[in-house]
């Protein structure tokens, strides 16, 4: 019947896409029947594919290369439009530290070096645990499977289709600054009107001046599941009375189970792989808020 024909045709092209992807073959993918008709459509459906994901948490290993090479083990919390809490422990030394922001301040408890760090929430400061100097809106969104979107005009945005199977959207914005995004339809939604397909990132790469930022490539997609209210006391821990509700809508959307960020000029390389992730978790006041500790305190600031 129809359903098994679709089915088929669905598994088939998906079977294609993965076989081109791993360069297992030499093919050029067709674009959708129905295509994206200008590249601010494609950030639309982009925004629309996660827009019921505010924020996801997960458990998740880091890899640092590049200057400084070691791997750890995450906790980690990001919530729209720019809050981030990462826990972060290493088989080696134990636990590296705590990061937290909450988009306007950020503190660090670095364990390893026994200090605690208080400053604004710059993109140097957040890439004292991450490595990765980006702000905490563009860490976020990268963490949530989405892609960070410049501020842009209508044109000169362009949007082409790769014959690897996904569109080539090109942005520019101020302060000679360009981005450029490869997004993929699903494989189930090929067959569908572009104003129903869901989209995937699959890589990010920003310039200023002709230099690159940062590059970051998107892999693993699958659906994620939605998290359950928790309770909680007043410090954040879990208790059996007073629910602390979910932090956003029902949500199941796919998601990058890893995140290789690259920043070339200054030599670092982190990758990011979710063992489990969830959406919209319940985030008590205290999941964003620095834990008390008897390091010494230190102000910091940094150059961007």
């Amino acid at each position: 019947g129809d359903g098994f024909g679709a089915s088929f045709a669905s598994m088939s092209r998906s079977l294609v896409l993965a076989l081109c992807a791993a360069g297992s073959v030499a093919c050029s993918v067709p674009p959708p029947g129905s295509q994206m008709p200008n590249a601010q459509a494609a950030i639309d459906r982009l925004r629309a594919t996660t827009a019921c994901g505010n924020a996801i948490q997960a458990e998740a290993t880091i890899d640092h290369f590049g200057k400084e090479r070691f791997r750890a083990n995450l906790m980690l919390f990001a919530a729209r439009p720019a809050r981030v809490r990462l826990d972060a422990m290493s088989s080696f030394v134990g636990t590296v530290g705590t990061l937290w922001s909450d988009g306007d301040r950020f503190a660090f408890d670095d364990r390893k070096n026994n200090r605690f760090l208080v400053g604004p929430s710059s993109a140097c400061n957040i890439a004292r645990l991450t490595r990765v100097p980006v702000p905490g809106s563009v860490l976020v969104d990268l963490l949530r499977g989405s892609a960070p979107i410049l501020k842009h005009e209508a044109q000169p945005t362009t949007i082409t289709w790769s014959g690897s199977g996904y569109y080539v959207v090109t942005l520019a914005s101020t302060r000679d600054a360009r981005e450029e995004l490869h997004v993929a339809p699903h494989p189930e939604d090929f067959g569908k009107p572009w104003s129903e397909q869901r989209l995937r990132v699959l890589d990010v790469q920003v310039w200023q001046k002709d230099v690159l930022l940062y590059h970051a490539e998107l892999a693993g997609h699958a659906p994620a599941a939605m998290a359950k209210e928790q309770p909680v006391d007043a410090e954040g821990q879990a208790l059996g009375e007073t629910p602390v509700p979910v932090s956003g809508p029902q949500c199941t959307a796919d998601i990058a189970r890893t995140l290789h960020v690259t920043v070339p000029a200054l030599d670092e390389d982190v990758i990011f792989r979710y063992d489990k992730v969830t959406w919209n978790p319940p985030l008590p006041q205290s999941t964003f808020l620095p834990a008390p500790t008897n390091a010494p305190m230190f102000e910091v600031k940094c150059d961007e």
